[in-house]
């Protein structure tokens, strides 16, 4: 093999291979499209037409029955532009609010320390507008305190003005900017009365679902004005979407069970898609996942729900894909869904995106020719790797695909594989690329080296 000297190859206008390995591995030679890393895209359109970061009762730190809540979690995800929040106040001591999973082991901490956090990280990785999503257990005399704090601590980024009979539609992101909104249960009627009823429906009554009901009648909750009214998004039960259709209002906003989701998708998939052109759909994980894992977010982003909120603690495959998805744009915590997903006029089914007028599948080629310096994974002296690279694919279900390449023996310092992989792709618009490497082991399960998750639309060939 005849390889030239950085001299040699300078006075020739040749490039060395040192020289080629610091060009490929440099940010020029990115397969991520430099023009996609910063703020890109149109951020004047309505709420509704933005995937929005999302996390999953943004206070624990682990598990979701015994792990430690802190202020801390609130810090993290802020930081990594997660742009809705969730706080779950239930009543505490001495007339102070207390955020935690209720009826669960998790620790306590005070409200007013939440809120102080959020104000002072809301807008240090993003200055679009934070969407903070409350679960109410409270008094009446703990929610005027809560009231109290929102107001002080939060000051003028607070936006209280709902758009009730203003506008068809959810001010933009551009709008928004540096702006907090709070989402949560609002009085029915614009009563001067200090309290009124609301529904008692939240992620808590989902977790017993299935448990058997011990009255027939939906429980009501007695909520303040003085809190109600300082909510800009609102919480509402969903009846059907034919009911959304013709009666709801720009600010109401659904939360589903990721199952209630799943069900809904499959049954009425276009149907699912045209309501989240109008209103916002917030999707959490099922009760069950005590253990803080996450539900895949494509299936949700494909219907067009925006808030799509996982356990960010958990760091696998989903959390790869919610961050893969968020790093284009500025790392804003919005990314403007496809005009697929935006234009009322023309259906879309994820589920057989071959029947639509603008369907443009595309051939997707990858080589993967070698590696440098892969990191041991077992703590023995003398382990080795033996590495593989898998290229899998996430999208519609007709794009759902996965390829790996050969194990090398025993180099992690500098594998070769020079194999070339290729997939048709047939909804470009929503397909994720996620490149894995593992340690092979024929007696057990593979272990993990490290992956790298890009939307398909910001490759650069």
């Amino acid at each position: 093999c005849f390889i030239l000297s950085y001299g040699t190859a300078r006075m020739n206008h040749m490039m060395s291979v040192d020289g080629l390995l610091m060009y490929l591995t440099s940010p020029e030679g990115s397969i991520f499209n430099p023009e996609r890393q910063d703020l890109f895209q149109d951020m004047s359109q309505p709420l509704a037409h933005y995937y929005i970061s999302s996390s999953h009762n943004t206070y624990l730190m682990e598990d979701q029955l015994k792990g430690p809540s802190s202020v801390e979690a609130y810090i993290q995800a802020l930081k990594r532009g997660c742009r809705c929040v969730e706080v779950d106040c239930w009543n505490g001591s001495n007339g102070e609010p207390v955020v935690y999973h209720g009826h669960t082991l998790t620790s306590k901490i005070l409200l007013k320390d939440v809120i102080t956090t959020i104000a002072n990280y809301a807008f240090k990785a993003s200055e679009y507008p934070l969407i903070v999503s409350i679960e109410n257990h409270c008094s009446i005399e703990q929610q005027e305190v809560m009231a109290r704090y929102f107001r002080d601590i939060l000051g003028d980024m607070l936006l209280t003005n709902t758009v009730d009979g203003v506008s068809s539609e959810l001010p933009s992101p551009e709008a928004l900017k540096r702006k907090i909104l709070l989402k949560g249960k609002k009085i029915e009627n614009e009563s001067e009365n200090p309290t009124g009823e609301v529904s008692d429906e939240d992620e808590a009554a989902e977790i017993n679902k299935d448990s058997p009901p011990t009255n027939g009648k939906k429980s009501k909750q007695n909520l303040c004005k003085e809190l109600s009214d300082l909510m800009f998004c609102k919480s509402v039960h969903f009846h059907s979407f034919e009911h959304s259709r013709t009666s709801a209002k720009p600010n109401e906003m659904s939360s589903f069970s990721e199952s209630k989701a799943r069900k809904y998708s499959k049954e009425a998939g276009s149907d699912f898609v045209l309501h989240n052109t109008r209103q916002l759909t917030r999707v959490y994980p099922s009760g069950m996942r005590t253990d803080s894992s996450n539900y895949c977010p494509v299936d949700m982003w494909n219907m067009g729900c925006q808030i799509v909120a996982l356990n960010f603690q958990s760091a696998e495959m989903e959390m790869d894909l919610n961050d893969g998805l968020f790093t284009q744009n500025g790392c804003s915590g919005y990314i403007l869904k496809p005009e697929i997903l935006c234009k009322r006029e023309r259906l879309f089914d994820p589920e057989n995106p071959e029947e639509c007028d603008y369907y443009h599948p595309l051939l997707f080629y990858v080589k993967v020719i070698s590696g440098q310096q892969l990191p041991k994974v077992k703590q023995k002296e003398w382990s080795i790797v033996d590495p593989l690279v898998r290229v899998e694919i996430y999208g519609v279900p007709l794009d759902r695909a996965k390829q790996e390449t050969k194990y090398i023996d025993n180099n992690g310092f500098n594998p070769h594989w020079n194999e070339s992989l290729q997939f048709t792709i047939h909804t470009p618009e929503l397909a994720l690329v996620r490149f894995v490497v593992e340690d092979y082991d024929k007696a057990s399960r593979n272990d993990f080296i490290g992956q790298y998750t890009i939307p398909f639309t910001n490759i650069q060939p």
